[in-house]
């Protein structure tokens, strides 16, 4: 399978095992739902009854005031009291296979090339962090929501995207289902592509 270079009339040679398979929507859905699951923090927590501070003493008798009885200033009904049912740290963690995560790393990368959202270039670097820079290069193109792929970390491109609020730098290494599936456009060099490759096939 070949694929054009943007703005050159190169192709590079790519393989079918990753960039030209059937797109498997059941798989996708779950390895993204795996991947936020993964991303949440499931921290918070709050108190019962039982862990509050105080409350050791019955605030007051049992009969005789005429107030509703009660066994602790801590209870629910309190203000200040525990929480009845209270959240606790939770492990939303999903279990994918290895195997299956990188099926669907396949199928997404081979939709992206389907739909023409997948633009390949042979290198990208600025000369300095200026936004205003990797502006005009986007502009040339035609590109404005894009995620662009480098094989290797690349500090001006990441500092002159960091403005840019619908551009996101990533390397090739770290690339991800939801950033290629919500990114209108996946703008990878022939260095990242190769690299990818090597890690899917």
């Amino acid at each position: 399978m070949e694929l054009n270079l943007v703005g050159s009339e190169m192709t590079v040679n790519v393989s079918d095992a990753v960039f030209g398979i059937k797109f498997n929507e059941s798989l996708i859905h779950q390895a993204v739902t795996a991947y936020l699951a993964n991303g949440r923090s499931g921290t918070r927590a709050q108190k019962t009854r039982s862990e509050v501070r105080g409350g050791g003493s019955k605030p007051w008798r049992q009969k005789g005031t005429g107030r509703a009885r009660a066994g602790t200033i801590r209870s629910p009904l309190w203000r200040g009291g525990g929480v009845t049912f209270a959240a606790k740290p939770t492990d939303h963690s999903q279990k994918i296979n290895k195997k299956m995560s990188r099926t669907a790393l396949r199928c997404v990368l081979s939709e992206l090339v389907r739909q023409e959202r997948l633009l390949i270039v042979e290198e990208l670097s600025i000369e300095s962090a200026k936004t205003k820079l990797l502006v005009s290069i986007l502009e040339t193109f035609n590109l404005d929501q894009v995620l662009i792929v480098v094989e290797k970390e690349e500090r001006n491109l990441a500092l002159a995207a960091r403005n840019l609020y619908k551009v996101d730098v990533q390397e090739s290494k770290s690339v991800n289902l939801v950033s290629l599936i919500k990114s209108e456009k996946v703008l990878m060099t022939t260095a990242a592509l190769k690299s990818i490759e090597a890690r899917l096939v």
